[in-house]
């Protein structure tokens, strides 16, 4: 099974970014999942995040700044789980990566 975190971003300007997260795999592999939980850096209000919509590759949502490893549990219908990291870099509008 082949589960990747994959982002994308858009730079608002003054250091701060709209961003999401999602995991990329085949239909059939994506189907197995009941949920995702997301770990974010312990600076975010409520860190932790579970997302249960299968039709948005259970994309999450959020804002912000900075690098950082974004930790992602699937947790599959039959109880497995599989445990995936991304490290999230955010770039301004001339793709300067933000430093912080």
């Amino acid at each position: 099974m082949a589960y990747k975190l994959v982002q994308d971003f858009e730079y608002k300007g003054k250091d701060w970014w709209e961003w999401w997260i999602w995991v990329e795999a085949p239909d059939e592999e994506l189907d197995r999942i009941e949920y995702v939980e997301y770990t974010l850096h312990p600076t975010f209000p409520s860190p932790v995040r579970e997302v249960h919509d299968r039709a948005s590759k259970f994309r999450l949502e959020t804002s912000g700044w900075g690098i950082f490893t974004v930790y992602a549990t699937l947790a599959f219908k039959n109880g497995d789980v599989q445990k995936l990291e991304h490290t999230l870099e955010l770039r301004d509008d001339k793709g300067i990566p933000t430093f912080r």
